[in-house]
């Protein structure tokens, strides 16, 4: 008769000792090899989140009507950005205009005269699409405040297609004289859904909470409207869209005339966030066309 064979006692302690050195050795040599991808990998995604809300930031900044960029703090800054632009037309249809100095209609042009109030223009460049009733069209904006207040805006109101040779689009807008002073026939477009833009940073003190977190978040609040006087201070980002949690802190600094010329402005945007007390700092600027 055979008897079964199982393990000894020391043969299961060997087995235990053996075991906790492999498993030792494993937290030894790898744990650090794991905490420094999950650093990398925490800073790659920081990273991906700093670079996308600064490019957001940086394409409107670059598409937004001239000088309309105001800065209250370091922390904030406000502009009106564009959907689209074109020129329009300066001068009356000698030609094919039913009479000198008539009024736009189905046989008459409509040039932009700011000699008297406008109620519509014709657009003589190509548009990648025709504006919605209730966005905005903007000519020109030498003073900062002028968009704002309503000076060289009006809100579209109708769009149409004229005669060939008045041009490719019409628009009919509402009653505005805009300002003298404005050449070249340039225009703009900025969105009824949006109009007006800020960019809030709020509660990045430089600080990070219990677990490494940066406190604060960067939010762009836009739909409230224009505000014709300048703003006092950054206003509330609550219920905002928020482009980045995390931030431990952020500086906006605007320079409206950058250069010997004053036909640029200049932006500096800096954006450093941090989690688990990993921290990405990034930083551009972006050159701004003051020229309407």
């Amino acid at each position: 008769m055979r008897h079964a064979r199982g393990f000894t006692l020391v043969e299961l302690v060997v087995v235990i000792v053996l075991g906790a050195i492999v498993a030792t050795t494993l937290a030894v040599f790898f744990r650090p090899a794991l905490e420094a991808y999950l650093a990398t990998r925490t800073r790659a995604q920081l990273a991906d989140q700093a670079d996308t809300a600064l490019r957001r930031m940086v394409r409107e900044v670059r598409s937004a009507v001239p000088n309309s960029i105001r800065t209250p703090s370091t922390q904030c800054f406000e502009l009106v950005p564009t959907t689209m632009g074109g020129r329009l037309r300066r001068a009356a249809d000698t030609v094919h205009d039913a009479s000198p100095g008539c009024d736009p209609a189905a046989d008459c042009s409509a040039p932009l005269d700011p000699s008297r109030a406008t109620t519509a223009v014709d657009v003589l460049s190509p548009l990648p699409a025709p504006p919605a009733v209730g966005d905005h069209l903007v000519v020109g904006n030498q003073n900062a405040g002028d968009v704002y207040a309503g000076t060289n805006r009006a809100a579209i109101t109708a769009v149409s297609t004229p005669r060939s040779t008045d041009g490719r689009m019409r628009l009919a807008v509402a009653s505005t004289q805009f300002p003298l002073g404005y050449d070249g026939g340039r225009f703009v477009v900025v969105s009824a859904s949006q109009q007006a833009v800020f960019y809030v940073c709020s509660g990045a003190d430089g600080t990070l909470d219990a677990n490494g977190h940066g406190k604060g978040t960067l939010a762009r609040v836009s739909g409230y409207g224009f505000n014709a006087l300048h703003p006092g201070a950054c206003p509330s980002a609550s219920g905002a869209d928020v482009l980045a949690t995390r931030v431990r802190s952020c500086q906006f600094i605007h320079d409206p005339a950058h250069g010997a010329t004053q036909q640029n402005g200049f932006v500096w945007l800096q954006l450093e966030l941090a989690e688990h007390g990993e921290s990405v700092h990034l930083a551009v600027g972006a050159h701004v066309s003051n020229v309407p």
